[in-house]
C-alpha cells in the first residue's frame, strides 16, 4: 500500500542535496511540506493534512539524521597534486583504436612527469594529456571520428591510504563537496589509491581549495 510516507522519501531520494539537508536538519519541515503536499495528493489521488506530511518529513529526518551520525568518518588525510595545461579528446571506439593507441607511449615523455591517461568505454575512448602532444596525437588518430576536443583542463589528484577502496562514500563526498560549490566535473579518474579528478581551468582555484577543506576536516 502506498503510503504518504512512502511518497515523500521517494521524493526526497530523487534530490540528494535536499536528502542531505533534510538528515541535517537544516530545513524546516513546515515549509517543505507545504510544498509537497499538492504532488502528494495526486499521488494518492485525495486530500491529505498538512501535518500529516510534516509527521512523514519528520521521522524521516530522524532516520536520516540517525545515518549520518552512525556513518564512519572518512580518512581523507591525502594530498592533492593539480596539473594544469591539459586537454582531453573523446573518439568512437573502432578495431584500429587499441593499436593506436600504443603508439601515444611513444608521443607523450612520461619519464618527464607528463600526463598520458587512455580511458576506455564500451564505445568510446578518452586520450587525456598534455596540450603540447594534442597535435601529434590528432595526427595519430586520423581516420578516427573524433567527438569531441576540450583543452585548458586542470587535473587534481589525490592519493589514499590503501583502505580507499574498502571504505564507502569516499568518492561521493568528493564528488558532493564539488557540486555544492557548482563546479563540473570534466572526467574521473581512478586507480586503487589515487582519484584523478579533471575539470576546467577556471575552476581549479575553487575546486582546489574545496577539495583542501574536505582534507583539512580531518
Amino acid at each position: 500500500m502506498v503510503t504518504i510516507a512512502h511518497i515523500v522519501k521517494g521524493m526526497i531520494k530523487d534530490k540528494p542535496f535536499l536528502q542531505e539537508a533534510l538528515g541535517k536538519r537544516l530545513i524546516a519541515y513546515g515549509n517543505l511540506a507545504e510544498q509537497i503536499l499538492p504532488k502528494i495528493e495526486q499521488e494518492l489521488n485525495k486530500k491529505i493534512k498538512h501535518s500529516a506530511v510534516v509527521m512523514a518529513l519528520r521521522r524521516y529526518s530522524d532516520e536520516l539524521n540517525n545515518t549520518i551520525n552512525n556513518n564512519q568518518a572518512l580518512d581523507f588525510n591525502c594530498e592533492i597534486n593539480l596539473k594544469t595545461n591539459l586537454c582531453a579528446i573523446n573518439i568512437s571506439k573502432s578495431k584500429k583504436t587499441s593499436t593506436i593507441a600504443k603508439e601515444f607511449y611513444g608521443i607523450v615523455d612520461l619519464d618527464k612527469g607528463d600526463t598520458l591517461n587512455i580511458i576506455s568505454g564500451n564505445f568510446e575512448q578518452s586520450i587525456i594529456t598534455n596540450e603540447k602532444y594534442q597535435e601529434k596525437i590528432l595526427k595519430a588518430l586520423k581516420g578516427e571520428k573524433i567527438l569531441t576536443k576540450q583543452s585548458n583542463l586542470v587535473s587534481l589528484s589525490l592519493k589514499f591510504p590503501d583502505k580507499f577502496y574498502e571504505t564507502p562514500g569516499m568518492i561521493f563526498n568528493i564528488i558532493r563537496q564539488l557540486a555544492w560549490e557548482n563546479i563540473n566535473i570534466y572526467e574521473i579518474i581512478s586507480t586503487h589509491t589515487e582519484l584523478s579528478i579533471l575539470l576546467k581551468e577556471k575552476d581549479s582555484s575553487k575546486a582546489y581549495e574545496c577539495l583542501q577543506s574536505l582534507i583539512s576536516k580531518k
